[in-house]
């Protein structure tokens, strides 16, 4: 797998809603924190949106929203009101399309959002490699997942949950790798578009196990340890290392989590030396020892 699908594939999306939007008239609605990943596709119209933390942007039909961790935000039309105050994990509850603003005549902007969760325990951690909000204008296969998405959301059929799992997957991999440019924020997705910089992630991923050091990251990218280490902590957002840690210990919870391996296995598949080497470092690194880690969450899959 290259990098961006192995992310997505350690995610694990699943419990997916969907629903209908629109806004007519002066309106505005404040959302309060919410915390799951969120999206939203504009069918018709246009509107405000002012996501906590980014520049606010202007929506218009074709465009397509994806907030990693959906923080606090408004959205709204074009005219000046106060917001109404929404209580997000509320709202996510309610059924049926969702009206602001005037409730008779018809919409002045239509949009199907909806959102979802990651069954990975540690998608924090991965989430942190993805921008805060992707915004993709014009697109013409995210809406159409979208209405996928929510056509299959409003019936009940054998399969349903593989089938929305799926589709949110495609839905991730195509918006996050239509970001994956030059201009993205620090994180994963820029540090793919750096064709140097790259070499070296995609390396990572295949063979995480290889005593990696930055001499060797920076060999493989054609570059100096110096000019290697300081673009990849400017378009990734962390030191070399510190990726490599991460992805490590992604890798390393992925398989204490799954399969019943002793320790010296799980510790030769992610690059240590020893049982006790990657037990130090696995604790020093989420606070638990691998044992209880894999106890814990394999008495939570099992309930």
């Amino acid at each position: 797998m290259d990098p961006l699908t192995e992310v997505i594939s350690l995610l694990q999306p699943r419990t997916v809603f969907s629903k209908g939007i629109s806004g007519a008239g002066a309106w505005a609605v404040r959302y309060s924190d919410f915390g799951f990943p969120s999206f939203c596709a504009v069918l018709e119209g246009g509107c405000l949106l002012a996501v906590d933390g980014q520049d606010p942007v202007t929506l218009q039909a074709g465009d397509f929203i994806l907030l990693p961790t959906t923080p606090g935000f408004t959205m709204s039309g074009f005219d000046k009101v106060t917001p109404q105050l929404i209580d997000s994990k509320a709202a996510a509850l309610a059924t049926g399309e969702i009206r602001h603003g005037r409730t008779e005549g018809p919409a002045d902007v239509r949009l199907l959002g909806g959102y979802f969760e990651f069954n990975s325990p540690d998608s924090a951690l991965l989430v942190s490699l993805m921008p805060g909000i992707v915004h993709l204008r014009q697109s013409k296969s995210l809406p159409v997942l979208v209405s996928l998405i929510n056509d299959e959301c409003q019936s009940v059929l054998a399969g349903q949950d593989l089938v929305l799992s799926r589709l949110v997957e495609v839905l991730l991999i195509e918006a996050l790798r239509s970001t994956a440019t030059e201009h993205a924020p620090p994180g994963l997705l820029r540090g793919l578009a750096d064709e140097r910089v790259a070499l070296a992630i995609r390396e990572i991923h295949r063979d995480p196990a290889r005593s990696w050091t930055v001499a060797a990251m920076a060999q493989l990218s054609a570059l100096s340890r110096t000019a290697f280490f300081q673009r990849f902590s400017h378009t990734v957002g962390v030191l070399p290392m510190e990726y490599l840690l991460r992805w490590r210990m992604a890798l390393a919870k992925d398989l204490l989590r799954r399969l019943d391996l002793g320790l010296t296995e799980v510790a030769d598949r992610t690059g240590y030396q020893s049982a006790s080497a990657f037990s130090t470092a696995f604790s020093r690194y989420t606070g638990q020892s691998p044992s209880s880690y894999a106890k814990e969450n394999r008495l939570v899959k099992t309930q």
